[in-house]
């Protein structure tokens, strides 16, 4: 999964770099604020996927001494770095549309044509990029990468937004065009917020999916030797999980036989769960089979 992200990390950048050589030159020639603001954050992609390629190799390197629990959050680090990155990328597009706007940069005059076209060009290659980048992102369940397509999708948006600021301008009001850079910047800053959150989400000890506990929970019933689940927990670790159980067992049996039930447990979670990196299994000795219904609550690890 590693090179599928490195894969896809290398065609962005590729990509990217055309795409903003080709939109701040239209900017330029066009007499454009908003495409050249647009050129600047395609340019910022460029960064971030760099970013994300390091991200993706770091958090894929074997647990050490020092990292016992490997290197998973890494990813999470990269995408709050990537989330920061986009904030102040926007603050300074949309710094320069408001002195823009208020004639504070010198007169405002209509963009030209090629201005109209590399806003549609730039709206379908990273409507495309987005795409190709969250279906990657999904196979190789990184957080990093996922950031970075919704990267590519915010890019879009402010695209769109530069070619109605433009379409405007050449309507005959040159002052949608600084405004145009205004907007994007407000959808630059929102996507910045969505990376950010779902970065956190992962970084704090949060219990995994509601339906994986469920599933987890008749697994293990299923396990022979084993009476109850007295407890479960999971905890999102990044882009996996880790389960902590604590099974009952009939009190007649000898520690060795109880033993080999709880690696039964762990080594059939971990084999059925490719999302599960680590299970922790307990023991209880119990007199009777207790009560097997679950709260959510409970399922849930609270």
């Amino acid at each position: 999964m590693k090179y599928l992200a490195l894969k896809v990390s290398v065609i962005t950048v590729a990509v990217n770099l055309v795409l903003s050589v080709f939109k701040f030159t239209a900017g330029i020639l066009a007499h454009s604020g908003a495409m050249i603001s647009d050129a600047i954050h395609s340019a910022s992609d460029v960064l971030s996927t760099l970013a994300v390629m390091v991200g993706v190799v770091l958090a894929d390197k074997k647990a050490d001494e020092c990292h016992p629990y490997g290197h998973d959050r890494i990813e999470c680090v990269v995408s709050v770095v990537l989330a920061v990155c986009l904030a102040l990328t926007g603050a300074g597009i949309g710094g320069a549309g408001i002195r823009a706007a208020l004639g504070l940069s010198g007169s405002v005059e209509a963009p030209g044509r090629l201005a109209l076209t590399a806003a549609v060009i730039s709206i379908g290659v990273k409507e495309w990029m987005y795409w190709y980048t969250r279906s990657a992102a999904k196979k190789a369940k990184s957080a990093a990468l996922m950031a970075d397509a919704w990267h590519h999708r915010s890019d879009a948006l402010s695209s769109l937004g530069a070619l109605l600021g433009i379409a405007g301008a050449r309507a005959g009001y040159p002052i949608l065009d600084p405004v145009a850079g205004v907007v994007i910047c407000l959808f630059i800053e929102k996507a910045a917020l969505d990376i950010f959150r779902g970065a956190m989400r992962q970084m704090v000890d949060r219990s995994g999916p509601r339906e994986l506990s469920r599933q987890l929970y008749e697994l293990i019933l299923q396990q022979s030797g084993v009476g109850t689940v007295c407890d479960l927990k999971t905890r999102q670790f990044a882009s996996k999980v880790y389960v902590d159980v604590e099974i009952g067992v009939d009190g007649q049996l000898d520690v060795n036989h109880a033993c080999r039930i709880a690696g039964q447990v762990h080594d059939e979670v971990e084999r059925r769960f490719e999302d599960v990196k680590h299970c922790s299994v307990q023991v209880r000795s119990v007199e009777e089979k207790p009560d097997l219904d679950k709260t959510d609550e409970e399922l849930d690890g609270k």
